[in-house]
């Protein structure tokens, strides 16, 4: 029995921990995920709590598994670790069953999960979680009261500020796909042999008021009439890790592959929405784009999912000198944990990435990269993968 709490322990305090440790250095990310159950469940009123929870969440999750390594405090973490894979679990069968959001984010992104991959997972768990609290009066620890108490406190505090410092700068880790390095282009070609989606279609009909599903395969006779046609989804095809990445002007023009293709330097300041935008470094973002348009080998854009008239009403207050284009707001919100943050392109690769509060000086960006020989090649294969792309 011992050896099995030693490996319940290990087991599910290794997976909280790497749960709680994913969502605080993405606290931005966790956030957008509760304004998405918050929304999937009519509680928008609830979205100002997001940023909070999100790192109540993620600290908790921390502890536990601090917790759980060490048996400190084994009774209080057995009962918390309970109740807390028991809403989850319950939680996830919902999720999985109506599936309101398509992915739980419980290891952020990190690992994406289905719905129902999550909740077996949380089965599994809940395995181990009956084990340990059935045995809760077993663990075994030589430490004091006070010395557990203590020693909870690291992982709380550390997973806290955390958090605080990813959220004011980036990620220290980014497992999004548009990660420092990446070559855009290379992550959005489908490979020819990859599996495509398949559909089902169902027919409605309808006779003597009854209305009956038919396939393709097995359609009525001339008595029954048509009310309605449905493509059913019944498996999902390959999905690039970028799928979504556009960029378009204000009148609808695509120029996703001239920015792509463009041997410039090219500045994005992502502003996924201009009215949540921070404005407390505009000027130094000012001043690195108005370098960049004189430089001759740059460019500086806005992205944004804004409106035309709300793009208007900050050029007015901030006198930004850049121009602005549209992109899907959940991609800006993929790009970069910032509203604004800034990324580096050229030729489709990601060179650099900065959180506003983090501008780079205009000497910073010269000696890194403009001035930099490793920045002014251009090698054949991405030329080859941005022919494909093509």
């Amino acid at each position: 029995m011992k050896t099995l709490n030693n490996i319940s322990r290990f087991i599910v305090g290794i997976v909280f921990i790497f749960s709680g440790f994913v969502k605080a250095i993405d606290p931005l990310g966790s956030t957008y995920k509760f304004v998405d159950y918050f929304e999937a469940f009519g509680l928008d009123s609830l979205s100002v709590l997001a940023l909070p929870l999100a790192i109540l969440l993620s600290s908790l999750e921390f502890v536990i598994g601090f917790s759980l390594l060490f048996a400190t405090r084994k009774k209080l973490t057995s009962w918390a670790l309970l109740v807390f894979m028991s809403f989850f679990t319950i939680l996830t069968l919902i999720l999985a069953i109506y599936n309101p959001v398509t992915d739980c984010g419980c290891f952020g992104d990190a690992i994406i999960m289905t719905n129902w991959q999550t909740f077996w997972k949380n089965v599994f768990l809940m395995i181990f979680t009956i084990i340990l609290f059935i045995n809760r009066n077993k663990f075994e620890t030589n430490w004091k009261v006070k010395s557990q108490w203590s020693f909870m406190m690291i992982p709380l505090l550390f997973s806290i500020l955390l958090s605080v410092y990813c959220y004011r700068n980036l990620p220290i880790i980014d497992f999004r796909p548009y990660s420092i390095g990446t070559f855009i282009p290379e992550k959005m070609i489908i490979p020819e042999d990859a599996p495509k989606a398949e559909y089902e279609t169902v027919l409605v009909y309808q006779k003597d008021g009854v209305e009956k599903e038919f396939t393709m395969e097995n359609l009525p006779d001339s008595t029954w009439e048509w009310v309605s046609t449905e493509n059913i989804q019944i498996s999902e095809g390959y999905v690039p890790p970028i799928h979504d990445f556009t960029i378009s002007t204000p009148i609808g023009n695509d120029i996703t592959e001239i920015i792509l293709n463009d041997n410039k330097f090219t500045f994005l300041l992502v502003a996924y929405d201009l009215n949540k935008t921070s404005t407390k470094n505009i000027d130094e973002i000012n001043k690195l784009a108005e370098f960049a348009i004189d430089a001759g080998n740059c460019n500086f854009i806005c992205l944004t999912s804004s409106l035309e008239s709300e793009i208007e009403d900050f050029k007015q207050e901030t006198n930004a000198p850049f121009m602005f284009f549209n992109t899907d707001e959940i991609t800006l919100k993929t790009i970069i944990r910032a509203n604004p943050g800034i990324v580096l392109l050229k030729k489709g690769t990601i060179l650099g990435k900065w959180h506003h509060n983090n501008t780079p000086s205009i000497e910073e960006i010269e000696e890194n990269f403009i001035n930099n020989p490793e920045y002014n090649d251009n090698p054949a294969e991405k030329d080859e993968v941005l022919a494909e792309l093509n």
